[in-house]
């Protein structure tokens, strides 16, 4: 019969409890991963979410202030005592209506991509948290 190594009980115990003690860590590493990706979720639409009140809020005042100045231009059309005169006031309300729309474009804009980089943010942290743990764990 060929020589079979014995197996040391109390190594394999030691093995077995370094192996279960791994895995105990890992798992725990996951768990708390997981909660932050949770929380990374949370914050980025939390940020949405304000970005979007504001963006509300801007095109809301926009739009009063338009209404406020067609209202004022309509009264304003309504005494003109010429043709020409209409026609005159009628090009520089349509011209400053046509700039006003263009800046006000170019402004929610500019809102809406600092909104997205804001609350694309914790994401993008998490995912490099990603890479980070996988390498970590396959260490």
């Amino acid at each position: 019969m060929a020589d079979t190594p014995m197996i040391d009980p109390e190594q394999l115990a030691a093995e077995a409890q370094k192996t279960v003690e791994k895995m105990t860590k890992n798992m725990e590493g996951a768990a708390s991963f997981g909660q932050q990706n949770m929380d990374a979720m949370v914050e980025a639409s939390r940020i949405a979410t304000k970005a979007m009140e504001g963006l509300s809020a801007e095109m809301m005042a926009f739009s009063k202030k338009s209404y406020e100045e067609t209202v004022a231009a309509a009264k304003d059309f309504a005494q003109v005592k010429s043709l020409p005169e209409l026609v005159e006031k009628q090009t520089a309300f349509g011209q400053a209506s046509v700039e006003s729309m263009m800046g006000e474009l170019t402004k929610i804009g500019e809102m809406m991509s600092e909104a997205m980089k804001d609350s694309t943010a914790p994401l993008t942290a998490r995912m490099t948290a990603s890479v980070d743990y996988a390498k970590s764990i396959t260490a």
